[in-house]
């Protein structure tokens, strides 16, 4: 091995999204393979480690190679294992490369806090919960091949919140297709889920057009969109109104999206469906929206009605 090796000793790997801590994970093996194209990769979990095998693993092999030794679940770690992790960080061996993996939380505090103290180096793969960071994620997983705007927010509404199955869509379409991906193309990609989506149903109700967002229900649920993500819209649809409500209307979408964590675009259109709610109205709508939700999770028996009487109470309290 060289004097310094070209890579970190140690990196931590943490936050909520599987995905994202899966890519790092096989970020550091890819550097470590350019470094060292005979590098061992040792893959574990944390539950049941033996403590000693991690040190054990790092110590240096017959012919020098180089080694990654991949930790998963640290936060459920026992103590002693949690001990010589916190020892090997404090002086981590050249020669081998020790990715800690963290899935968020307190589980495990005392040791990602060493680690963060330490050299090593660390990847937050946090939570993409807004849709707005959905849509970046999409334009991101296109790299250099150009996606416009709303064919992204199309694809997030097609296949929904998952980010392994967002990546896989993205995937598809460039491996598929070529030059700019409009919204067109994503929806013959995805023909019924684009179409008629849980957030289709939920602009038609928020902009009081009853009898369309039944039919619409009814077609999406036809099509195997399931009753929860389309209340999910309902509740996005009706939180971006109360947010963007109490925004100046003088405000550039621009600035109000930064200030309010939301896509230019959602500004725009939760400012273009304002009209005809009151802040009374909104509420009630999202009350409705709740009691649907606790009825479709389990406390009622019919989630299509549930869905269908929160179409109505949301109607009536735009016009109330």
């Amino acid at each position: 091995m060289a004097a310094a090796d070209p890579y970190a000793l140690v990196t931590l790997v943490t936050g909520p999204e599987e995905l994202l801590r899966d890519r790092a994970v096989m970020h550091v093996v890819a550097q470590v393979r350019r470094a060292d194209s005979a590098a061992e990769v040792q893959d574990m979990s944390a539950v049941g480690l033996e403590p000693g095998r991690v040190t054990e693993l790092a110590s240096p092999t017959l012919f020098g190679e180089a080694t990654v030794i991949v930790v998963r679940d640290v936060g459920d770690a026992a103590d002693a294992v949690a001990d010589e992790l916190k020892g090997y960080v404090a002086s981590p061996p050249p020669g081998a490369a020790l990715v800690l993996v963290h899935s968020g939380g307190i589980k495990g505090k005392s040791l990602v806090d060493a680690v963060r103290k330490s050299e090593a180096a660390v990847v937050d793969c946090k939570a993409v919960k807004w849709e707005s960071d959905k849509v970046t994620f999409v334009h991101s997983e296109f790299g250099r091949r150009s996606i416009t705007q709303d064919a992204a927010s199309a694809l997030v509404d097609a296949v929904g919140s998952d980010l392994r199955e967002l990546a896989s869509a993205c995937s598809q379409l460039v491996a598929d297709t070529e030059g700019t991906v409009d919204r067109a193309l994503v929806e013959r990609y995805h023909a019924g889920r684009v179409e008629v989506s849980g957030f289709k149903v939920a602009d038609a109700a928020v902009e009081g057009r009853c009898e369309e967002a039944l039919r619409l229900l009814r077609h999406a649920l036809a099509t195997g969109v399931d009753p929860v993500p389309v209340n999910a819209a309902f509740a996005s649809g009706l939180r971006n109104l109360a947010r963007v409500a109490g925004v100046s209307r003088s405000a550039r979408p621009e600035e109000v999206a930064r200030e309010l964590g939301m896509a230019p675009f959602q500004v725009k259109k939760a400012r273009g469906q304002l009209g005809g709610w009151s802040p009374d109205g909104v509420a009630a709508a999202i009350t409705a929206v709740a009691f649907a939700d606790e009825q479709i999770k389990g406390a009622g028996t019919d989630p299509v009605y549930a869905l269908e009487r929160a179409i109505v109470a949301i109607v009536a309290a735009r016009s109330a």
